[in-house]
């Protein structure tokens, strides 16, 4: 599911968030450029816990390695393919014409030139699309809640994996449904309160002085304004801003709020699914493969191309960014993520799509609480294992433990296995550049399941409209470290999936602050330089340019 990350500031008893934001004056990101390019830092010589990136390059360069280019599947909620900053490094299948209405490469996919849309049809594409436990209550409810109580107690006795699975959706339901329609509530009331704060600021500036100066209004709505106004002067993202700022800023804020919670009203509806009308699949079907089209962008591209940008984002303009592997890799567009959860039958197929069609590294930042067809998604990271193709995956973004809280597609299949079940998976939590608390707020974690920890907090890179932006979440530290192993992959093209997780996981800068060390199996942040010289020392031969037998892997597990 695409989420958008909203930081707690709490305002008469509720929550109030922004999906951006600085953290203090000095990191303000319309003010200080160097943020924009932070995770890129080396370590040693910065204090920050960026990933080494430059000097990844020149280890790699000084061996006399000629890097081969690397195809990056990204599965998200679509990419703007002809970003200034992306067109360069977007990859093209070789054996297709373009817009000619023909499969010219008899792969199944007509005119799949950048990619393919597995949630789109020839009646368009999806935009919202329910929440996992949504659909799962819709189908299970008359099986097990209907009319015959006779046969709802057959139906629970004759199917209690499905019978536990609807009981954990009914309560995951009820709780999420009725959060964003307080939330709806809440964000609209504020949105419509802005005029009234501007009006008691009375042109002065927003300080918790000149509020604490405000008379006590006797008007309803001025008292609630006033109390909000009391709140968000103590913030740095509003403290000493002008009536007008605050007004602009407020606004905008509360807009990307109310887009956020305002689709839930259709994602927690149980009679909504557009699945049928639009992409026109047999959805139970999970044999089914060739069925989408070829919109590599889709409605809201932002997620996508964000994270695109993270792993192969060019600088262009007066734009710095560039992506990690932006000087080894091109993106294929693999459109899965709805403005919702996506569906195990479309995961399935994209990663089996982006593994044919010669993705050697696939970035899925998406993830849910059930999967009713995890077992066809476990096929298809088998598959991609079999291929050789490795799987970078976001921990979630719930500031929860992993083993506690399942996070689907995972690489275990029950939490209290000591290993995973396939060995072609790093899953990814989110670092900050603040030394003190350098597990991002939300980043879930766990010693076991989670691999590496790479930035994820305060990540600028290429969104739609030909534009940039900040965006936070496990969802841009996954791609940092898929572009990472894009660029070893690069280098040495004959390393093995779990070769490249045991050099990112064994040469992470540690951290101890915090129990930080105690949140992934490294312990600590990835150095891409270091993973390089760990590659290239254990497994890599120089002089046949292919990768030594594969060594046993090293990491330590922990039992649960």
């Amino acid at each position: 599911m695409k989420k958008i990350l909203l930081a707690a500031v709490f305002l008469t008893g509720f929550s109030f968030g922004f999906a951006q934001q600085a953290q203090d004056k000095k990191l303000d990101p319309k003010e200080d450029k160097d943020l924009m390019t932070w995770y890129h830092k080396d370590f040693a010589t910065t204090k920050v816990y960026g990933i080494n990136t430059e000097n990844a390059y020149k280890f790699l360069e000084s061996k006399g390695l000629k890097p081969k280019t690397v195809i990056v599947g990204v599965l998200d909620s679509g990419v703007q393919v002809d970003h200034p900053g992306l067109v360069k490094n977007i990859w093209t299948n070789p054996n297709e014409v373009p817009g000619n209405g023909k499969d010219d490469d008899g792969n199944g996919y007509i005119d799949d030139v950048h990619g393919w849309n597995f949630i789109g049809g020839k009646n368009g594409d999806i935009d919202v699309d329910n929440m996992e436990v949504t659909r799962v209550v819709a189908k299970y409810k008359p099986v097990f809640e209907g009319e015959d109580s006779t046969k709802n107690k057959a139906n629970q006795a004759k199917m209690p994996e499905e019978f536990a699975m609807y009981m954990k959706a009914k309560e995951l339901f009820t709780d999420k449904s009725t959060e964003a329609r307080q939330n709806l509530q809440t964000y609209t009331m504020i949105n419509t309160l802005i005029p009234n704060m501007v009006k008691l600021l009375n042109g002065k500036a927003v300080t918790p002085e000149n509020v604490a100066a405000i008379p006590a209004p006797t008007d309803q709505k001025d008292a609630i304004a006033l109390n909000v106004l009391k709140q968000v002067s103590q913030s740095p993202d509003f403290k000493g801003k002008s009536s007008a700022e605050f007004q602009k800023s407020m606004s905008e804020q509360m807009k990307e709020a109310i887009d956020h919670f305002e689709p839930q009203s259709k994602q927690y509806d149980l009679s909504y699914d557009p699945r049928k009308e639009i992409v026109g699949d047999n959805y139970d079907d999970y044999s089914e493969k060739k069925y989408g089209n070829n919109h590599y962008e889709g409605p809201d591209a932002e997620h996508g191309t964000h994270v695109a940008g993270i792993i192969a984002g060019l600088p262009q303009g007066k734009e710095v960014q560039y992506g990690v592997a932006s000087r080894v890799a091109k993106i294929m567009s693999v459109r899965t993520v709805p403005n919702g959860d996506e569906r195990d039958k479309d995961v399935a197929n994209a990663i089996r799509y982006a593994v044919d069609n010669g993705a050697k590294v696939l970035n899925m930042s998406f993830g849910k609480p059930l999967s009713p067809g995890k077992n066809v998604v476990w096929d298809a990271f088998k598959y991609a294992q079999d291929k050789g193709v490795l799987l970078v995956k976001a921990a979630g973004n719930e500031n929860e433990d992993v083993a506690e809280h399942i996070a689907y597609p995972t690489n275990f299949k029950n939490a209290t296995d000591e290993k995973p079940f396939v060995n072609n998976v790093l899953v990814v939590g989110a670092s900050t550049n603040n030394n003190d608390a350098l597990r991002a707020s939300f980043s879930n974690y766990n010693k076991n399941m989670v691999n590496v920890f790479a930035p994820g907090e305060q990540i600028y890179s290429t969104v739609p409209k030909n534009e940039y932006r900040y965006l936070q979440g496990t969802s841009m530290a996954s791609p940092v470290v898929a572009g990472a192993a894009a660029v070893l992959l690069a280098y040495m093209p004959g390393l093995k999936p779990d070769q490249i997780i045991e050099s990112l996981v064994k040469s992470s800068n540690p951290s101890t602050a915090n129990q930080f060390n105690s949140y992934s199996q490294a312990g600590g942040v990835i150095d891409l330089e270091k993973a390089a010289e760990y590659a290239y020392t254990h497994f890599y031969n120089g002089k046949s340019g292919s990768a030594k037998k594969a060594a046993k892997p090293s990491r330590k597990t922990v039992k649960k």
